[in-house]
Protein backbone atom coordinates (compact mmCIF):
# COMPACT_ATOMS: atom_id res chain seq x y z
CA UNK A 1 0.00 0.00 0.00
CA UNK A 2 3.10 2.08 0.50
CA UNK A 3 3.89 2.87 -2.89
CA UNK A 4 0.21 3.77 -3.93
CA UNK A 5 -0.47 7.54 -3.45
CA UNK A 6 -2.82 8.81 -1.28
CA UNK A 7 -5.05 11.84 -0.96
CA UNK A 8 -6.87 13.57 2.09
CA UNK A 9 -9.76 15.12 1.50
CA UNK A 10 -11.32 17.68 3.76
CA UNK A 11 -15.82 18.53 3.15
CA UNK A 12 -17.00 22.41 3.60
CA UNK A 13 -19.87 23.86 5.15
CA UNK A 14 -23.10 21.88 4.68
CA UNK A 15 -21.81 19.05 5.81
CA UNK A 16 -22.68 20.11 9.68
CA UNK A 17 -25.02 17.83 11.79
CA UNK A 18 -25.51 17.36 15.07
CA UNK A 19 -24.31 14.96 16.94
CA UNK A 20 -21.45 14.64 14.09
CA UNK A 21 -18.09 13.70 15.91
CA UNK A 22 -19.40 12.23 19.14
CA UNK A 23 -18.50 8.67 18.38
CA UNK A 24 -14.62 9.53 17.97
CA UNK A 25 -15.08 12.06 21.08
CA UNK A 26 -16.08 9.28 23.57
CA UNK A 27 -13.20 6.71 21.80
CA UNK A 28 -10.23 8.79 21.19
CA UNK A 29 -8.39 11.25 23.38
CA UNK A 30 -6.88 12.80 20.74
CA UNK A 31 -10.63 14.16 18.86
CA UNK A 32 -11.38 15.21 22.24
CA UNK A 33 -8.53 17.05 22.53
CA UNK A 34 -9.20 18.51 19.14
CA UNK A 35 -12.67 19.92 20.01
CA UNK A 36 -11.29 20.78 23.29
CA UNK A 37 -8.64 22.86 21.91
CA UNK A 38 -11.01 24.50 19.45
CA UNK A 39 -13.18 25.40 22.62
CA UNK A 40 -10.56 27.41 24.04
CA UNK A 41 -9.72 29.54 20.77
CA UNK A 42 -13.48 29.85 19.99
CA UNK A 43 -14.00 30.89 24.21
CA UNK A 44 -17.12 28.49 24.25
CA UNK A 45 -18.43 24.87 24.83
CA UNK A 46 -18.23 23.69 20.75
CA UNK A 47 -18.58 20.60 22.75
CA UNK A 48 -22.00 21.09 23.73
CA UNK A 49 -22.77 22.40 20.18
CA UNK A 50 -21.82 20.22 18.28
CA UNK A 51 -23.71 17.49 20.46
CA UNK A 52 -27.15 19.05 21.81
CA UNK A 53 -26.96 21.62 19.56
CA UNK A 54 -29.69 23.45 18.65
CA UNK A 55 -29.62 22.42 15.28
CA UNK A 56 -30.38 26.44 14.31
CA UNK A 57 -26.96 28.00 16.15
CA UNK A 58 -24.82 24.76 14.55
CA UNK A 59 -26.54 26.14 11.19
CA UNK A 60 -24.94 29.51 11.70
CA UNK A 61 -22.32 30.35 9.38
CA UNK A 62 -19.64 31.74 11.90
CA UNK A 63 -20.44 28.06 14.59
CA UNK A 64 -20.92 26.01 11.42
CA UNK A 65 -17.37 26.62 9.67
CA UNK A 66 -15.12 26.50 13.06
CA UNK A 67 -17.35 23.29 13.82
CA UNK A 68 -16.49 21.21 10.75
CA UNK A 69 -12.79 22.55 10.92
CA UNK A 70 -12.49 20.79 14.43
CA UNK A 71 -14.04 17.65 13.88
CA UNK A 72 -12.55 17.05 10.52
CA UNK A 73 -9.20 18.05 12.17
CA UNK A 74 -10.21 15.38 15.02
CA UNK A 75 -10.81 12.78 12.58
CA UNK A 76 -7.96 13.02 10.81
CA UNK A 77 -5.75 13.26 13.53
CA UNK A 78 -7.46 9.79 15.04
CA UNK A 79 -6.73 8.63 11.33
CA UNK A 80 -3.52 9.23 12.11
CA UNK A 81 -2.81 7.88 15.29
CA UNK A 82 -5.33 4.58 14.81
CA UNK A 83 -4.09 3.79 11.46
CA UNK A 84 -0.45 5.40 11.06
CA UNK A 85 -2.35 7.01 7.92
CA UNK A 86 0.38 8.81 5.74
CA UNK A 87 -0.70 10.69 2.86
CA UNK A 88 0.69 12.12 -0.24
CA UNK A 89 -1.43 15.71 -0.90
CA UNK A 90 -4.18 16.92 1.14
CA UNK A 91 -7.08 19.15 -0.53
CA UNK A 92 -10.44 20.77 0.92
CA UNK A 93 -13.82 21.50 -0.12
CA UNK A 94 -13.42 25.56 0.41
CA UNK A 95 -13.45 25.82 4.38
CA UNK A 96 -12.27 22.72 3.63
CA UNK A 97 -9.15 24.29 2.81
CA UNK A 98 -8.60 25.60 6.29
CA UNK A 99 -8.38 21.73 7.31
CA UNK A 100 -6.23 20.36 4.78
CA UNK A 101 -3.46 23.14 5.88
CA UNK A 102 -3.82 22.39 9.28
CA UNK A 103 -3.39 18.77 8.38
CA UNK A 104 -0.23 19.41 6.34
CA UNK A 105 1.26 21.30 9.40
CA UNK A 106 1.07 24.77 7.46
CA UNK A 107 -1.16 26.76 9.83
CA UNK A 108 -1.96 26.30 13.45
CA UNK A 109 -5.48 25.11 14.48
CA UNK A 110 -5.97 26.84 17.07
CA UNK A 111 -5.45 30.22 15.18
CA UNK A 112 -7.45 28.56 12.11
CA UNK A 113 -10.26 27.76 14.42
CA UNK A 114 -10.84 31.47 15.00
CA UNK A 115 -10.07 32.53 11.55
CA UNK A 116 -12.90 30.58 10.09
CA UNK A 117 -14.85 31.69 12.66
CA UNK A 118 -14.48 35.35 11.61
CA UNK A 119 -14.47 34.01 8.07
CA UNK A 120 -17.93 33.19 8.52
CA UNK A 121 -18.87 36.07 10.19
CA UNK A 122 -17.68 38.28 7.63
CA UNK A 123 -18.84 36.88 4.78
CA UNK A 124 -22.82 36.99 6.31
CA UNK A 125 -22.29 40.46 6.87
CA UNK A 126 -21.27 41.03 3.32
CA UNK A 127 -24.41 40.91 1.60
CA UNK A 128 -27.73 42.17 3.72
CA UNK A 129 -30.41 38.92 4.48
CA UNK A 130 -32.45 38.23 1.26
CA UNK A 131 -30.55 40.18 -1.11
CA UNK A 132 -28.40 37.07 -2.23
CA UNK A 133 -28.44 33.32 -2.95
CA UNK A 134 -26.74 30.48 -4.58
CA UNK A 135 -28.57 27.92 -7.03
CA UNK A 136 -27.10 24.34 -8.56
CA UNK A 137 -27.62 23.81 -11.75
CA UNK A 138 -27.28 20.13 -12.52
CA UNK A 139 -26.98 18.85 -16.15
CA UNK A 140 -25.14 21.46 -17.96
CA UNK A 141 -21.89 21.77 -19.26
CA UNK A 142 -19.48 24.51 -17.29
CA UNK A 143 -19.11 26.63 -20.17
CA UNK A 144 -22.93 26.86 -20.62
CA UNK A 145 -22.97 27.91 -17.25
CA UNK A 146 -20.43 30.80 -17.52
CA UNK A 147 -22.56 31.66 -20.59
CA UNK A 148 -25.74 31.98 -18.72
CA UNK A 149 -24.16 33.76 -15.68
CA UNK A 150 -23.47 36.82 -18.39
CA UNK A 151 -26.57 36.77 -19.77
CA UNK A 152 -28.78 36.43 -16.24
CA UNK A 153 -26.38 39.25 -15.30
CA UNK A 154 -26.84 41.45 -18.35
CA UNK A 155 -30.68 40.84 -18.00
CA UNK A 156 -31.16 41.54 -14.13
CA UNK A 157 -29.22 44.43 -14.72
CA UNK A 158 -31.64 45.86 -17.09
CA UNK A 159 -34.27 44.94 -15.64
CA UNK A 160 -33.03 46.80 -12.21
CA UNK A 161 -32.21 50.13 -14.75
CA UNK A 162 -36.29 49.63 -15.93
CA UNK A 163 -37.68 49.80 -11.93
CA UNK A 164 -36.99 46.31 -10.92
CA UNK A 165 -36.06 45.15 -7.99
CA UNK A 166 -34.34 47.40 -5.21
CA UNK A 167 -31.16 46.05 -3.93
CA UNK A 168 -27.93 47.14 -2.36
CA UNK A 169 -25.94 44.79 -3.13
CA UNK A 170 -24.16 44.94 -7.08
CA UNK A 171 -25.97 43.06 -9.85
CA UNK A 172 -24.91 39.63 -10.35
CA UNK A 173 -24.45 36.08 -10.95
CA UNK A 174 -21.13 33.86 -10.90
CA UNK A 175 -20.54 30.57 -10.66
CA UNK A 176 -19.11 29.58 -7.21
CA UNK A 177 -18.27 26.14 -7.57
CA UNK A 178 -17.55 23.56 -10.16
CA UNK A 179 -18.05 20.76 -8.02
CA UNK A 180 -17.91 17.68 -10.62
CA UNK A 181 -19.30 16.98 -14.02
CA UNK A 182 -22.74 18.68 -14.86
CA UNK A 183 -22.88 20.35 -11.38
CA UNK A 184 -22.18 24.06 -10.90
CA UNK A 185 -23.08 26.04 -7.96
CA UNK A 186 -23.78 29.36 -8.90
CA UNK A 187 -24.28 32.69 -6.35
CA UNK A 188 -24.83 36.07 -6.69
CA UNK A 189 -27.96 38.36 -6.08
CA UNK A 190 -31.52 37.31 -5.59
CA UNK A 191 -32.37 39.37 -9.10
CA UNK A 192 -29.71 38.02 -11.04
CA UNK A 193 -30.20 34.25 -9.75
CA UNK A 194 -33.90 34.86 -10.79
CA UNK A 195 -32.98 35.94 -13.77
CA UNK A 196 -30.41 32.19 -15.00
CA UNK A 197 -33.15 30.03 -13.42
CA UNK A 198 -35.61 31.51 -15.97
CA UNK A 199 -33.74 31.52 -18.72
CA UNK A 200 -32.78 27.54 -18.46
CA UNK A 201 -36.33 27.33 -17.65
CA UNK A 202 -37.16 28.64 -20.46
CA UNK A 203 -34.55 26.83 -22.65
CA UNK A 204 -36.09 23.59 -22.03
CA UNK A 205 -33.12 21.61 -22.39
CA UNK A 206 -33.43 17.87 -21.47
CA UNK A 207 -31.41 16.90 -18.18
CA UNK A 208 -30.81 20.22 -17.13
CA UNK A 209 -32.55 22.01 -14.51
CA UNK A 210 -31.31 24.61 -11.08
CA UNK A 211 -32.05 24.11 -8.33
CA UNK A 212 -32.14 26.71 -5.29
CA UNK A 213 -30.21 26.55 -2.23
CA UNK A 214 -31.29 27.42 1.02
CA UNK A 215 -28.03 29.26 2.41
CA UNK A 216 -27.66 32.53 3.89
CA UNK A 217 -25.60 34.50 2.18
CA UNK A 218 -24.07 34.47 -1.33
CA UNK A 219 -20.75 32.56 -1.30
CA UNK A 220 -17.76 32.56 -3.32
CA UNK A 221 -18.67 35.17 -6.04
CA UNK A 222 -17.57 39.16 -6.09
CA UNK A 223 -20.71 40.14 -3.78
CA UNK A 224 -18.11 38.79 -0.67
CA UNK A 225 -15.24 41.37 -1.57
CA UNK A 226 -15.80 42.88 1.83
CA UNK A 227 -15.26 39.42 3.55
CA UNK A 228 -12.17 39.14 1.51
CA UNK A 229 -10.52 42.09 2.58
CA UNK A 230 -11.66 40.99 6.11
CA UNK A 231 -9.20 37.90 5.57
CA UNK A 232 -6.47 39.70 3.78
CA UNK A 233 -6.52 41.90 7.21
CA UNK A 234 -6.29 38.83 9.18
CA UNK A 235 -3.81 36.86 7.49
CA UNK A 236 -1.87 40.21 7.36
CA UNK A 237 -1.16 40.06 11.11
CA UNK A 238 -0.71 35.91 10.99
CA UNK A 239 2.35 37.19 8.72
CA UNK A 240 3.68 39.43 11.11
CA UNK A 241 3.22 37.11 14.11
CA UNK A 242 4.94 34.25 11.91
CA UNK A 243 1.75 31.79 11.90
CA UNK A 244 2.55 30.47 8.72
CA UNK A 245 4.77 27.21 8.42
CA UNK A 246 6.40 25.49 5.52
CA UNK A 247 3.96 22.31 4.31
CA UNK A 248 4.56 19.34 5.65
CA UNK A 249 2.33 17.50 2.92
CA UNK A 250 1.66 19.07 -0.32
CA UNK A 251 -2.00 20.14 -1.00
CA UNK A 252 -4.29 21.81 -3.73
CA UNK A 253 -5.67 25.38 -3.38
CA UNK A 254 -9.14 25.56 -4.63
CA UNK A 255 -8.27 28.55 -6.75
CA UNK A 256 -5.39 27.10 -8.92
CA UNK A 257 -6.45 23.34 -8.93
CA UNK A 258 -2.38 22.33 -9.27
CA UNK A 259 -0.73 20.22 -6.18
CA UNK A 260 1.75 22.95 -4.43
CA UNK A 261 4.39 23.53 -1.66
CA UNK A 262 5.08 26.51 -1.20
CA UNK A 263 3.75 28.27 1.53
CA UNK A 264 3.69 31.78 0.48
CA UNK A 265 0.79 31.16 -1.90
CA UNK A 266 -1.77 29.87 1.46
CA UNK A 267 -2.26 33.27 2.64
CA UNK A 268 -3.14 35.39 -1.14
CA UNK A 269 -5.01 31.96 -2.27
CA UNK A 270 -7.55 31.59 0.79
CA UNK A 271 -8.11 35.36 0.70
CA UNK A 272 -8.95 35.28 -3.15
CA UNK A 273 -11.31 31.69 -2.12
CA UNK A 274 -13.68 34.16 -0.55
CA UNK A 275 -14.90 35.88 -3.34
CA UNK A 276 -14.17 33.67 -5.91
CA UNK A 277 -14.99 30.10 -7.63
CA UNK A 278 -13.72 27.04 -5.79
CA UNK A 279 -12.69 24.90 -8.26
CA UNK A 280 -12.74 21.21 -6.56
CA UNK A 281 -13.84 19.34 -9.75
CA UNK A 282 -10.74 20.34 -11.39
CA UNK A 283 -8.44 19.87 -8.27
CA UNK A 284 -9.78 16.11 -8.28
CA UNK A 285 -8.66 16.11 -11.88
CA UNK A 286 -5.15 17.02 -11.11
CA UNK A 287 -4.60 14.03 -9.23
CA UNK A 288 -6.06 11.50 -11.82
CA UNK A 289 -5.07 8.92 -13.09
CA UNK A 290 -1.91 9.24 -10.88
CA UNK A 291 -3.75 8.49 -7.28
CA UNK A 292 -6.28 5.86 -6.71
CA UNK A 293 -6.78 6.10 -3.07
CA UNK A 294 -8.75 9.15 -1.36
CA UNK A 295 -10.15 9.54 2.61
CA UNK A 296 -12.59 12.20 3.79
CA UNK A 297 -12.50 13.30 7.37
CA UNK A 298 -15.63 14.80 8.46
CA UNK A 299 -19.18 14.57 8.73
CA UNK A 300 -21.18 13.39 5.89
CA UNK A 301 -19.67 11.57 2.46
CA UNK A 302 -19.98 15.08 -0.35
CA UNK A 303 -16.52 14.80 -1.62
CA UNK A 304 -16.69 10.92 -2.04
CA UNK A 305 -19.97 11.17 -4.35
CA UNK A 306 -18.69 14.05 -6.14
CA UNK A 307 -15.12 12.55 -6.70
CA UNK A 308 -16.80 9.34 -8.03
CA UNK A 309 -18.19 11.71 -10.96
CA UNK A 310 -15.78 13.49 -11.75
CA UNK A 311 -13.26 10.28 -12.06
CA UNK A 312 -15.85 8.38 -14.57
CA UNK A 313 -14.94 11.05 -17.01
CA UNK A 314 -11.05 10.27 -16.63
CA UNK A 315 -9.99 7.33 -19.21
CA UNK A 316 -7.81 4.84 -17.03
CA UNK A 317 -8.69 6.08 -13.59
CA UNK A 318 -9.08 3.77 -10.65
CA UNK A 319 -9.87 6.11 -7.65
CA UNK A 320 -11.81 4.80 -4.23
CA UNK A 321 -12.74 7.48 -1.55
CA UNK A 322 -13.23 6.32 1.78
CA UNK A 323 -14.87 8.46 4.70
CA UNK A 324 -13.65 8.24 8.05
CA UNK A 325 -15.90 9.68 9.96
CA UNK A 326 -17.23 6.76 13.13
CA UNK A 327 -15.68 4.06 14.33
CA UNK A 328 -16.88 1.47 11.59
CA UNK A 329 -15.58 3.73 8.82
CA UNK A 330 -12.00 3.76 10.68
CA UNK A 331 -12.55 0.22 10.30
CA UNK A 332 -13.09 -0.44 6.61
CA UNK A 333 -9.83 2.11 5.98
CA UNK A 334 -7.49 -0.14 8.22
CA UNK A 335 -8.87 -3.10 6.02
CA UNK A 336 -7.88 -0.76 2.55
CA UNK A 337 -4.43 -0.19 3.98
CA UNK A 338 -3.44 -3.72 4.77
Amino acid sequence: MSNIKKAGFFPGQGSQQVGMGKVFYDEFTVFRQSIEEASDSLSFDLKKLLFDGPESDLLLTENAQPAILAVSTGCFRVAETELNLKLDVHLGHSLGEYSALVASEAIPFSNAIQWVRERGLSMQKAVPVGEGTMSAIIGAEDAQVIDWCKEATMLATEARKNGGHHFTVDCIVEPANFNAPGQVVVSGSVDAVDALEKIITDKKIRGIMAKRIQVSAPFHCSLMKAARTKMESIFESAKKDSLLSPLQVPYIPNRTARITQEAGLIFPLLSEQVDHSVMWKQSVESLLPEYTLAFEFGPGKVLQGLSKRIAKNIPDAKFEVYPIYDLESLKLAEGVLK
